[in-house]
């Protein structure tokens, strides 16, 4: 097919055939995040599937996605991936090891779902994840940490039905793998129970597995360490012989599971050669005639099919009972009578989460220090005593690990929102988000979602703590991944309406949203001069919202329009009141509060008015919001205002005084503003 220019990206699984021994070992219904050579283990799967009376047709479906076919039945066309629905296998792309991490995450969702029973739950309580990938990828510290994380929580004695599958064929496409490394790394590895197969006898394959799933269906976690070969090269334009010699590939090829297999169903008299090979045969033909018809269907022809599953199929749930006052009072305590007056972003937010776990049972936070501390700033406070530990999860230090937690016990009903203890800390795991959370609806047809509110403490103007690793001004990571909802809300009263949202967002649409929550906002309290409490806000009530679209104003001045978030709104109205007063400049100032997707159609009429816009945007000139807003205004600003912008440097941020010098000030945006006057563009 590759050949003819009707396959693509092939990546053969010849020499891996064992894996449908380890299929034969598990129920169908145990889930399985799969290698990407585990086509064997699909097949078989799918074999037990339809003996069980489920229609599949697995060698169809497999040639469909090779060809790239819109009626693929996992990606629609999307890429070449394994992965079924019904068969329990979401699909993965090819980023090394960043499956291991939810696969983590899901087992402990088993766990969980026994006792909290979340809505939408679709993993049975007695199961059992399939974690599947190849020795090269056990190298990764995505895979270390999923490791490390499986051993640290079996080592305290908690349940984790997880069986770990390293597929070891000695290669990484060209690199060796240390004879016996493997081995040396898991066999006394603290928590996990190691076991050592070979992959080329199936007796053997399967014996092992079912030793595995049966220590692994008990609560403990199994590392599986099957032995494999690698035939016909790491992928299609990959050429072995670059790097193997000869008698290396002979020796390979005379380890054909195929041949191993064929040998003991010989002597065991169960089948004879020329049965064999007439079988091989007739599945060879079989091949060839489907790949000649999957060939002439359809492929995906519009960028609007292409795009169709960026975001998931919305999902049809039952209304929200009305709050019962009494419980919540209960919940709340003291708190309660606190709530009449105006408090500070943290304490709203706090009470926020409290309202929203009160009234969603399957929401689960996780993270750093969010349990009996209440987090860094406490804004998780009191929560862990109030839910407990099932629901307010205190983690270990691994931010892939975080993520991949939260993905996980996404895909079995869960509405998770972990927490990134800061922005900075983002970076170690951003391909969770990237290459995990937000792509799955995508190659899945939107069969599979994983929602969540991932909260970030995030950005600079802290005072006196950090340098750039606590005080990250650098959101550019976020913002150019398809169908993320980025949110970042500037006061706290906006920061409770907007959580809420989030979480609508993900339980009813099943979004990923990023959640940018300023570090320096939380526990301000004035605006403009000491002890105005300007900065502080009143706890909406329960049944209060703000969609998606809205955005914040400020004034309805025509002279300017100052477009911004985050800090940039409260160092904007303080410009506000300076231009207003000295300068007799009548300014109004727009809040975006949703960085992505931007409500464009709302921001063109909110400038429309205005003579000029001025964007401020506390993050980096270079891969900052004032970048798109530039562009947006740019290409559909009718007409087109005056337009500047005050934007951080593109620098890192220092410790102590100079922290902020990178960063914009109240005076560097009034003075924009007068140029702008002095050039005539307001």
């Amino acid at each position: 097919m590759q050949a003819g220019g009707q396959g693509f990206y092939t990546i053969a699984s010849s020499g891996h055939e064992g894996m449908a021994a380890v299929a034969a070992a598990f129920r169908t219904d145990d889930i399985a995040f799969l290698h990407y050579r585990d086509a064997a283990f699909q097949l078989m799967r799918a074999a037990l599937a339809g003996a069980a009376g489920g229609h599949q047709t697995p060698i169809h479906d497999m040639l469909l996605s090779f060809a790239a076919g819109a009626e693929d039945p996992i990606s629609g066309g999307r890429h070449k991936v394994l992965g079924s629905k019904s068969l329990f296998i979401p699909p993965q792309t090819s980023t090394i090891a960043s499956h291991l991490p939810k696969a983590v995450g899901a087992a402990h969702s088993l766990r969980l779902a026994g006792d909290l029973h979340p809505e939408g739950q679709v993993l049975a309580d007695d199961g059992v994840v399939i974690c599947s990938f190849g020795d090269a990828s056990a190298n990764h510290s995505t895979a270390q940490g999923a490791f490390n994380t499986a051993a640290w929580t079996a080592y305290q004695g908690a349940p984790l039905p997880l069986v770990f599958i390293c597929e070891d064929n000695g290669l990484g496409i060209s690199t060796r793998t240390p004879r016996g490394w493997i081995k040396a790394s898991f066999a006394a590895r603290p928590g996990l129970r190691y076991i050592a197969c070979d992959g080329l006898d199936v007796l053997d394959s399967y014996q092992r597995a079912r030793e595995a799933a049966m220590l692994a269906r008990a609560g403990q976690p199994v590392f599986l360490h099957l032995r494999c070969v690698r035939l016909y090269g790491h992928a299609g334009p990959d050429v072995e012989g670059v790097y193997l010699g000869k008698a290396e590939i002979a020796a390979a090829e005379a380890d054909d599971p195929l041949l191993h297999t064929a040998r003991a169903l010989i002597e065991n008299n169960i089948r004879t050669a020329p049965q064999i090979i007439e079988t091989y045969t007739e599945i060879g033909k079989t091949c060839a005639r489907v790949a000649a018809q999957v060939a002439r269907r359809p492929k995906l022809t519009t960028l609007a099919d292409v795009c169709a599953p960026l975001l998931p199929p919305r999902r049809n749930l039952p209304a929200r009972p009305a709050p019962d006052e009494a419980a919540r009072s209960a919940l709340f305590g003291a708190d309660l009578a606190a709530m009449a007056a105006p408090q500070h972003m943290a304490r709203l937010l706090n009470w926020a989460l409290h309202d929203l776990m009160r009234a969603c049972p399957e929401i689960v936070l996780a993270g750093e220090d969010i349990g009996p501390k209440g987090g860094v700033y406490h804004v998780t406070a009191k929560l862990h005593a109030r839910f407990g530990g099932a629901r307010v999860i205190n983690t270990l230090l691994d931010e892939q690990s975080i993520l991949g937690l939260a993905i996980g016990l996404a895909h079995n009903g869960f509405l998770p929102i972990p927490e990134i203890q800061f922005l900075a800390y983002l970076h170690n795991a951003e391909d969770q988000i990237r290459g995990e959370a937000a792509t799955l609806s995508f190659f899945s047809g939107g069969q599979f979602a994983n929602p969540m509110v991932v909260r970030i403490a995030a950005l600079g103007y802290q005072k006196g703590f950090g340098g750039h690793f606590h005080n990250d001004n650098s959101i550019a990571v976020l913002r150019d991944i398809p169908g993320l909802v980025i949110a970042c809300p500037s006061t706290g009263r906006d920061a409770v309406l907007m959580l809420r949202e989030a979480v609508r967002l993900a339980r009813e649409e099943g979004r990923v949203v990023a959640f940018l929550e300023p570090i320096a906002l939380y526990m301000r309290r004035d605006l403009h001069a000491q002890g105005d409490g300007g900065m502080l806000g009143l706890y909406p009530g329960p049944e209060e919202q703000l969609r998606l679209d809205d955005l914040g104003q400020y004034g309805k001045g025509t002279d300017l329009a100052i477009l911004t978030y985050g800090n940039g709104v409260m160092l904007s109205r303080q410009a506000q009141k300076i231009l207003s007063d000295q300068y007799d400049m009548d300014v109004r100032v727009i809040d975006l509060r949703w960085l992505a997707p931007l409500a464009e159609a709302a921001i063109l009429a909110a400038i429309a008015p205005c003579a000029g816009v001025l964007i401020v945007d506390e993050c980096r000139a270079t891969g900052s919001q004032s970048e798109g807003l530039m562009t947006l205004l740019m290409e559909h600003a009718t007409p087109l205002p005056a337009i500047a912008r005050v934007v951080a440097a593109d620098c890192f941020i220092p410790l102590g005084p100079a922290a902020t010098l990178p960063l914009p000030s109240r005076d560097e945006i009034v003075t924009a503003a007068l140029e702008m006057r002095a050039r005539g563009d307001g």
